[in-house]
């Protein structure tokens, strides 16, 4: 069950922290994470975010897109106090490469888009691409979740959110000293 906040649920303002977070720590670490079992791989914001700020009559949203855009408008958005509440996030790890939409007040993913299955033959298993598509839908979910467990840890101790703050500022202010 949800809290109420401000009008707002906790699970929005979680999930507006997380993606918010999520591009912050993507840019300042060159997109470099590792899942639970150490292995490593590439999350980045891309192409499109939408930040949101205000409430009621005042509330304003800006989304900013293009395919080599810098996202510079969202970036002043979050700077004077919005949060992001839509990403287009590429996931790759090895040769694979994942494209997902996450929406920050419910935490549903959007138009997911996995590496290429490649079509079976006449005398392939006909549920063997079914299947690897799942398999790698499974996988890009495991990749989020551990992404959010990253996030969490940080979010929940005070102290490490405080200073996690403080990092963002400064690299909303100047990117490259993130």
């Amino acid at each position: 069950m949800d809290t109420e906040y401000l009008g707002q649920t906790t699970d929005f303002i979680l999930g507006q922290d997380f993606l918010t977070w999520l591009w912050y720590k993507s840019e300042s670490s060159a997109g470099s994470f590792t899942d639970r079992n150490g292995r490593p791989f590439a999350a980045y914001m891309e192409q499109r975010v939408s930040v949101q700020g205000g409430e009621g009559d005042s509330l304003e949203t800006a989304t900013v897109s293009g395919a080599m855009s810098e996202l510079k408008e969202a970036r002043l958005g979050l700077s004077t106090g919005k949060k992001v509440t839509r990403a287009l996030l590429r996931i790759e790890r090895d040769s694979e490469t994942w494209q997902v939409s996450l929406k920050a007040e419910n935490f549903a993913l959007n138009s997911l888009k996995t590496p290429k299955v490649e079509k079976p033959g006449e005398d392939d298993d006909p549920d063997a691409a079914l299947l690897e598509r799942l398999y790698l839908i499974d996988t890009c979910l495991e990749l989020l979740d551990g992404l959010y467990a990253q996030f969490i840890r940080i979010r929940l101790n005070t102290a490490a959110w405080d200073d996690e703050r403080e990092k963002i500022r400064i690299w909303l202010r100047n990117p490259s000293e993130a």
